[in-house]
């Protein structure tokens, strides 16, 4: 039988009260309590923050936990945008917060706060191939997608950015992936297989795409774009679509969306191979914005429905480590 030792280097060592300073993985008896403790981290947690304006689902998203933004949307659909400052959203129209000159829902964004990019989505009766380009005022339209298209994926800035996925003309979804440079959108190399509604998060030449579904499957494939390739990449724990992600290629973070028959919070932490479970979000929601910019250590998710539509803000905080007590039982 393997040994703490033998794991670890080190044997668990009696003491009469906990390590000021213990590493991650270390184990002790405290002998004056006559406990097994050990240092180990407790996974993410997800936190209130400043509700929406107004309820939504399928807005857009860019930015930052302390500095995102969210766009158009849908319950009804609407052009409004907002503008989250790490604890209060502000809503345009105002000479400061322009709104998107289509009015949609289920769109897509990446980019900043100051420079952020909406395309796609929902109109009603049909997708857009509408694209938006925002810088901290004033919303402008740019290059038209090749396909009207809503709920894919999405990564880069606003002036690199990917989309990928999502509904065209089926909700089985499309192997589409498509590149703009700033004016312009490109076809590149398609997707393994369809989908609809998959996360994505990166940049253009190092990006991830998560989940999504086709007609009948809830997906836990994962994709990973070196700028000219997409290749596999570990699973989901939790197969899902219609839910949202942020981070880098080798640091990102996935939440929300529905999976089989409902809704769900759960939270994976990817680290460019493998797919981690963490703390699950406080209201399990699905069709949800986030901001794209953010690191995995500190997300931002916002609106969705859970069932209801929902003016829910979470603010996401790196996984936390803390001294916790060893039971058998």
């Amino acid at each position: 039988m393997t040994t703490f030792k033998e794991i670890r280097g080190t044997a668990i060592q009696s003491v009469s009260s906990d390590p000021t300073n213990p590493e991650e993985g270390q184990i002790w008896y405290n002998n004056t309590i006559g406990v097994l403790k050990g240092y180990r981290s407790l996974g993410g947690v997800w936190a209130a923050g400043g509700n929406l304006t107004a309820a939504k689902y399928g807005m857009g998203g860019a930015g930052t936990q302390t500095a995102a933004l969210g766009f158009g949307g849908g319950s009804p659909n609407t052009a409004v945008t907002q503008e989250y400052d790490g604890s209060t959203w502000t809503a345009g129209p105002s000479p400061s917060i322009g709104n998107l000159n289509t009015a949609r829902s289920e769109m897509m964004g990446c980019g900043t706060q100051t420079a952020a990019l909406g395309f796609g989505g929902y109109v009603g009766p049909a997708n857009t191939t509408s694209t938006e380009k925002y810088d901290g005022s004033t919303w402008t339209t740019s290059g038209n997608l090749p396909a009207a298209t809503r709920t894919a994926g999405a990564a880069g800035t606003q002036t690199a950015a990917l989309g990928f996925g999502g509904y065209t003309t089926s909700p089985t979804g499309t192997t589409n992936a498509i590149s703009f440079n700033g004016t312009t959108w490109s076809p590149i190399t398609s997707l393994p297989s369809n989908r609809n509604g998959p996360a994505g998060f990166g940049i253009q030449t190092a990006a991830v795409s998560a989940g999504g579904r086709t007609s009948t499957t809830d997906l836990a494939n994962t994709e990973e774009w070196n700028g000219s390739a997409w290749t596999a990449g570990g699973n989901l724990g939790t197969a899902r679509y219609q839910f949202a992600g942020s981070g880098v290629e080798s640091a990102g973070l996935v939440f929300g969306g529905f999976s089989g028959p409902a809704v769900t919070g759960a939270t994976e932490l990817y680290n460019g191979t493998s797919w981690t479970s963490t703390g699950n979000m406080t209201t399990a929601r699905r069709i949800i914005g986030s901001a794209t910019a953010s690191p995995n250590s500190a997300s931002l998710v916002f609106g969705g429905l859970a069932p209801a539509t929902s003016n829910a803000t979470e603010e996401f905080t790196n996984p936390v480590l803390a001294v916790q007590t060893i039971t058998t039982s």
